[in-house]
């Protein structure tokens, strides 16, 4: 894909035996190295972390909901106050949900026709309607690098009506999408579109999906409506299943997906893109990611455990603070708590993304999933964490 106005996707490498590639987003605010993990800044903030830090642990991109902010404080206000990149403090590339995985997380208080979505507003009661061209112009004001097309997610991926019903509604927005996109200036003015693949558990859907919004030349690609209460097994053969016939030359873009295993196999399927809100959310509820598994920071073992949680990750949370004074400020509900832990799971997902972009250059992807699959795949106790001398961070 060739740079138009600072837009553009290069692959660096690929693997031989797989779909995996190591790729470069640009953007008007810098280059994204893939695969990469962007985390989420629902309010255009990840909630108690500093840009900076931000930066630090490895964070290229991040995601702000743009329903949640024309809620509040509004996107003429976000627009006054110098857009979402001076709103968050961020200089690097910024995407924008559209407000469609809110039509399925909030479907008690949401009613869908041909035309749009009508919502009751979770701030003051009010109704808030959204359809294509509405979304689209909310974007623009917010300002992001890239914008999502509005779409469906049906509710239940299993239900073949359901689903064909919300695939014609995802391919007719994109049209009107497409067409208040160009009229607000197009990827010219400074926002790339990304059109989002629907179809649910069906293949044929699926692959109805990709033709209907490949259709449309996009800078880049999304696919949606996985990990919204499916089996784990039923998200990989979707991916699986759709990934590869996404347009080779722009990025490919999971969302909502975020545990190391659904890394691997998203990746080796082609996927360069991923958000979720796994770590952040995880960390404020005192879990924390390594290599070994998941760790219960809480746990009365570590009470006085002077060790760091994991001796080869270079974050704040395990160079400066002992597992043992993470436990008291999780028991003591101290706000330092979540801030430490989300920048570790942080560090721990984008160390990861870094591992697995140089064992793509490097042909060696497949061994990293064996070993990193075998290490995650269960939960750490103290007892495990001090016998062996603490775990590996990717």
């Amino acid at each position: 894909m060739t740079a138009t106005h600072h837009f553009g996707f290069d692959i660096e490498a690929s693997c031989p035996t797989t779909s995996a590639r190591a790729g470069v987003f640009q953007t008007p605010h810098g280059p994204v190295r893939t695969p990469a993990f962007m985390p989420v800044g629902t309010r255009a903030t990840v909630k108690g972390l500093m840009p900076r830090d931000l930066a630090e642990v490895g964070s290229q991109m991040l995601l702000a909901n743009t329903l949640h902010l024309h809620l509040r404080p509004g996107e003429d206000v976000v627009e006054r106050l110098g857009g979402l990149h001076a709103m968050m403090g961020w200089d690097g590339p910024i995407l924008t949900d559209s407000g469609g995985y809110q039509v399925f997380s909030m479907s008690d208080l949401c009613s869908l026709d041909a035309n749009g979505a009508s919502f009751k507003s979770v701030v003051d009661g009010s109704s808030v309607r959204f359809t294509p061209e509405r979304v689209m112009d909310i974007q623009k004001k917010l300002g992001a690098d890239v914008i999502m097309a509005f779409d469906h997610c049906p509710a239940v991926p299993t239900d073949r009506a359901q689903v064909s019903a919300a695939n014609e509604r995802t391919h007719l927005w994109l049209d009107r999408c497409v067409a208040r996109h160009q009229e607000n200036g197009g990827i010219a003015g400074g926002q790339a579109l990304f059109g989002i693949v629907q179809g649910g558990a069906f293949e044929d859907l699926r692959r109805a999906s990709v033709e209907a919004v490949c259709s449309h030349d996009l800078a880049g690609y999304a696919i949606g409506g996985v990990s919204v209460g499916e089996a784990p097994e039923l998200i990989g053969r979707t991916v699986r299943a759709v990934a590869p016939l996404l347009p080779a030359d722009r990025p490919r873009y999971l969302m909502g997906v975020g545990t190391p295993k659904d890394f691997f196999d998203a990746v080796l399927s082609g996927v360069d893109l991923f958000d979720c809100v796994t770590p952040t959310r995880n960390a404020r509820n005192h879990t924390a990611f390594t290599s070994r598994g998941r760790v219960n920071v809480r746990n009365r073992g570590f009470t006085e455990d002077a060790g760091p949680l994991d001796p080869e990750c270079d974050c704040v949370a395990c160079t400066r603070f002992s597992v043992g004074v993470l436990r008291h400020l999780c028991t003591t509900g101290e706000m330092l708590a979540g801030t430490l832990l989300s920048l570790h799971n942080l560090r721990f997902f984008h160390a990861l993304m870094e591992r697995m972009r140089a064992s793509i250059i490097a042909g060696t992807l497949e061994q990293l999933e064996a070993e990193v699959k075998e290490r995650y795949s269960r939960r750490v106790s103290p007892e495990d964490i001090q016998e062996s001398g603490r775990a590996t961070c990717p």
